[in-house]
């Protein structure tokens, strides 16, 4: 008869509150010293008031925020910055919707390539990004422009069919700032969708076709419920950043698509008006943090709160 031997346990070693307290400690420091304190340095000088010679003057007032607003005189309504907080959150949506559109398929047939693939697929997509991001955006030009790339390749078709052709108006446009981010902020979107996709266990598939759900119901009974925390990820990084970006509008909208980043780049760099950009800056901050609040409440991030 054997005698079951007990398992050796080895127990790891206690950690005490004071060992948790310094592994953060380092991170801690950094997040205060690089994130916490210039917050709120801007957010005290977005009460503030610019002096006749530049300065700073500390008393507290909202005229910053009544000027953004368009109400700082009484009686009057200037729409000029409320127009430009809603250019902005239009264009971070039409680009997050594209680039939702247009990542998701290529996501999904990475996810479902043969493994051996795969990382072949992901370098493709990965491979753009060591590009500085300023010469990507000035590439956009050489293609987009009257003479650019995209306009030689339509007249040159347009001639071989013996068509009229004019060239496209693109450079500087506002479809312009859009295909660029769009293109710019596509591989933040497929690296999260792509990771949901590839979790997706083939017997879920299998079990669908043997319910006798075809292509179109399996996609939208199993596929899609069980991407959507991938599409969550992916749109909060897509959008806060095109919230935030000036360079792309700047060049590739000739300094004519102002948007919520060149409004607070241009104070605080051409206007020399801090206190401004900083209230501009509280806005955007403002703006983007409650339309992310709302997006996570809605839809969450657990992939158990999609897949049940």
């Amino acid at each position: 008869m054997a005698i079951e031997q007990p398992a050796l346990r080895v127990d790891a070693p206690p950690r005490t509150r004071w060992q948790g307290i310094l592994l953060a400690l380092p991170v801690t420091l950094l997040m205060t010293v690089l994130l916490v304190v210039p917050l709120l340095i801007i957010g005290v000088n977005s009460f503030a008031q610019r002096g006749p010679d530049n300065a700073i003057i500390y008393n507290f007032s909202l005229n910053n925020y009544l000027r953004l607003l368009g109400i700082a005189e009484p009686g009057t309504w200037d729409t000029l910055y409320i127009g430009i907080l809603i250019r902005s959150l239009w264009l971070a949506f039409q680009s997050t919707v594209l680039v939702i559109l247009v990542g998701y398929p290529l996501a999904y047939f990475i996810a479902r390539a043969p493994r051996r693939q795969r990382n072949f697929w992901l370098f493709l997509v990965l491979v753009p990004l060591w590009t500085n991001f300023v010469i990507r955006v000035y590439a956009w030009i050489m293609i987009l422009r009257n003479q650019g790339v995209l306009n030689s390749l339509l007249g040159w078709f347009a001639g071989l069919f013996g068509l009229p052709f004019t060239p496209l108006d693109l450079y500087p446009s506002d479809l312009a700032v859009l295909i660029c981010m769009v293109y710019e902020f596509l591989p933040f979107m497929i690296l999260p969708m792509f990771t949901s996709l590839e979790k997706i266990d083939d017997s879920l598939y299998e079990a669908a076709a043997d319910l006798g759900a075809n292509a179109w119901h399996t996609f939208w009974r199993v596929t899609f419920p069980l991407s959507l925390p991938g599409i969550v990820a992916g749109t909060i990084l897509v959008f806060i950043p095109v919230m935030g970006t000036f360079i792309v509008s700047d060049i590739l909208g000739g300094r004519q698509v102002i948007l919520v980043g060149n409004l607070i780049q241009r104070q605080f760099l051409d206007a020399r008006d801090p206190v401004f950009g900083s209230a501009a800056t509280i806005v955007l901050m403002v703006l983007t943090l409650a339309v992310t609040l709302y997006y996570t409440r809605k839809f969450g991030f657990a992939e158990e709160a999609f897949g049940r």
